[in-house]
């Protein structure tokens, strides 16, 4: 094992030593023409680093439900972001452009990345990613000894550049910082050929390349932070204007060539930001003391919560800073199956190691959802939520689909209020610190929420809102999901039953619309639609004798429609049907189901029964707990009189 340990240690070292370089800007020159890719700017070895991974370019009507989540548009999904980021798709490719359009040297290279949201939407963890992505990148050439770690290409005097621009392949751009400046006049003779050349990685906590800048107290705001300072201990030595007097530590400085993050940068005063004015639009930043502009190349990111940006974009005198900003909303999730990935993936890299029993998640995730939608007078929220899902909704009584853009335009700040993942972590750990059994379900988790809402800082009307949530949709909606797990534990064969009732009905409903016979398969005699069996599915959904034929018309013509357009009719493709064949179901076995989980006392047939409906329910993920449980709760709760 020891050798597998020191085999590991070797070949670390060895990849780091492919990388290292000691040599002369000569031999540097030589390398840049054989590779001109190494001499990118910042914003454009960041979006080379990006895109290495792979980008997916989703076109949405070969995926129905993307389709109807996301209309038209063409989804792109950049690999190194999949995984690591849910339901905030239109915002990373909002940030890729931005990096696509700096690389390119657009107007957006001379910008600030903005990100801007509620808390706990994940605005920090795309600034670490981001910030990592440049840690995992290969070392870059630099200026040995140079505090700004800076392109070696700008040793070349500047009435040489066009030559060497077209020997090399590249565009030279940028200028020596003072230090450098001074060390080549006065160590190498002007020499340029001969300043020594090295290489660098890119490391947050070493400071090498990415700078971070936290909110500074407003009475004590130094912008040495920023640009460094003047080594007063060096004051006696040499003049005040002289280079070897600069100290240049600054956030700026580390960050040349690579990132500079000012974290919830709108708390600081504004003349604080200024040094953002210079180092976006002329690419330079003061130098300490008396010193001349330092140029400056790197990616400056910044993001806050909404009530600093609209604080801050209310004083007009903050127009110079406000132009110099590319403006990226990032939202709470609002898709259910997204929300879902969120937590399981924050679960996966924790020590959480409880048994979560089915649709503990996702009733947790549905409650975060509703608390971000805002309210809608054509649908109720829970209907949203299911649109938002991209799950296909069709208005009662029509074959009409509901219309997400129609939702959406109706709410244009969605998803920028609500509960944070933050609130549903904790809900799910302190569920767990409370439950005797190292298991949590839905039922102790909703009761949990319930706990921790109440407690929640915000208005009464919003607080009895999300209450309403928790003690009636959310427990409504768990209740008919229990009921279709329970009813499919004591049915083989679930969907095979529920496929065949469909089937059945359509084939009726269309002789009965179009006032034709059925053939039966096995006597080949011609039969009338059954209209009590039609009737027995119908009226599961409140569907009268006289709205029967309305009913029928239009789950035949919306069959039609997706048999016209290429797509799979399954008894879940019109949500109406759907719920009546599931409640017809439900109902088959409701008398066994409601007797077999109140009884205290079971016979040997009804054991039995009850034993195998626990089985098939722990192979569909319950554990002996929870399985106790959530049939506890059905007993009490479900098929009440």
């Amino acid at each position: 094992m020891a050798y597998d340990f020191e085999k590991l240690i070797k070949q670390d070292r060895n990849e780091h030593k492919q990388y290292k370089f000691d040599g002369t800007l000569l031999n540097y020159l030589a390398i840049v023409k054989d590779n001109p890719g190494i001499a990118v700017l910042a914003h454009q070895r960041m979006q080379e680093l990006l895109i290495k991974s792979g980008i997916e370019i989703i076109k949405t009507e070969e995926n129905p439900r993307l389709k109807r989540v996301y209309g038209n548009d063409i989804i792109k999904r950049y690999s190194f972001f999949v995984n690591k980021f849910f339901g905030i798709d239109k915002s990373i490719m909002k940030i890729m452009r931005y990096f696509h359009s700096a690389a390119m040297k657009g107007e957006e290279s001379r910008q600030v990345l903005y990100l801007v949201g509620p808390v706990g939407a994940g605005k920090s963890s795309i600034m670490e990613a981001l910030k990592q992505v440049l840690e995992m990148s290969p070392p870059i050439y630099m200026l040995k000894d140079c505090p700004m770690r800076e392109e070696p290409l700008h040793l070349i005097p500047k009435h040489l550049r066009p030559q060497f621009e077209e020997l090399l392949g590249v565009t030279i751009e940028g200028d020596l910082c003072p230090i450098c400046r001074y060390r080549l006049k006065h160590d190498f003779n002007g020499e340029f050929e001969r300043f020594p050349v090295t290489t660098s990685e890119f490391s947050i906590r070493s400071r090498k390349g990415i700078g971070v800048v936290p909110p500074v107290d407003p009475n004590n705001q130094d912008t040495s932070v920023l640009s460094g300072s003047v080594d007063i201990s060096k004051l006696d030595l040499y003049p005040e204007d002289d280079p070897r007097v600069l100290s240049l530590n600054g956030a700026f400085n580390v960050g040349n060539r690579g990132v500079v993050e000012f974290i919830e940068v709108f708390k600081n005063d504004v003349e604080y930001l200024h040094t953002m004015i210079t180092a976006t639009q002329e690419k330079s930043i003061p130098s300490p003391g008396k010193g001349a502009m330092i140029y400056f190349d790197g990616i400056i990111l910044a993001h806050s919560n909404e009530a600093e940006w609209n604080k801050f974009k209310s004083d007009h005198t903050n127009e110079a800073i406000l132009d110099r900003i590319v403006k990226v909303e990032v939202p709470y999730c609002l898709e259910l199956d997204e929300e879902v990935k969120i937590y399981r993936k924050v679960l996966k890299n924790s020590s959480f190691n409880a048994h979560i029993a089915p649709h503990t998640i996702e009733v947790a995730s549905m409650f975060a959802i509703l608390t971000r939608l805002t309210p809608s007078s054509k649908v109720d929220p829970f209907t949203k939520l299911k649109i938002y899902n991209g799950e296909e909704i069709v208005e009662k009584g029509s074959t009409k689909r509901m219309d997400i853009v129609e939702l959406r335009d109706e709410a244009p700040r969605e998803g920028m209020t609500g509960i944070s993942t933050r609130f549903i972590m904790k809900v799910l750990d302190n569920t767990l610190s409370e439950s005797e059994f190292n298991c949590i379900n839905p039922i102790a988790v909703i009761e949990t929420m319930v706990k921790a809402t109440k407690e929640l800082a915000i208005a009464e009307d919003e607080k009895k809102r999300y209450l309403g949530f928790l003690q009636d949709t959310i427990k409504k909606e768990y209740n008919k999901i229990l009921e279709k797990e329970v009813t499919k534990a004591f049915i083989h064969g679930y969907r095979e039953q529920a496929e065949s009732l469909f089937n059945n009905y359509l084939d009726h409903a269309e002789a009965y619309v179009n006032e034709t016979k059925l053939k039966d398969v096995n006597t080949g005699e011609e039969l009338e639609p059954d209209i009590k069996f039609m009737q027995s599915i119908e009226e599961q959904i409140g569907i009268t004798s006289t709205a029967a034929q309305g009913f029928r018309q239009d789950v035949t013509s919306y069959m039609f429609s997706i048999m016209r357009s290429g797509g799979k009719i399954e008894y879940k493709s019109y949500e109406p049907l759907k719920e009546a064949i599931e409640k017809k179901l439900t109902a088959s076995v409701k008398e066994l189901s409601r007797i077999i989980t109140q009884a205290r006392v079971r016979d040997k047939e009804q054991d039995t029964k009850y034993n195998t409906m626990v089985e098939a329910m722990k192979d569909n993920g319950y554990c002996q707990h929870c399985c106790n449980v959530v049939l506890k709760y059905a007993a009490n709760n479900l098929w009440k009189d």
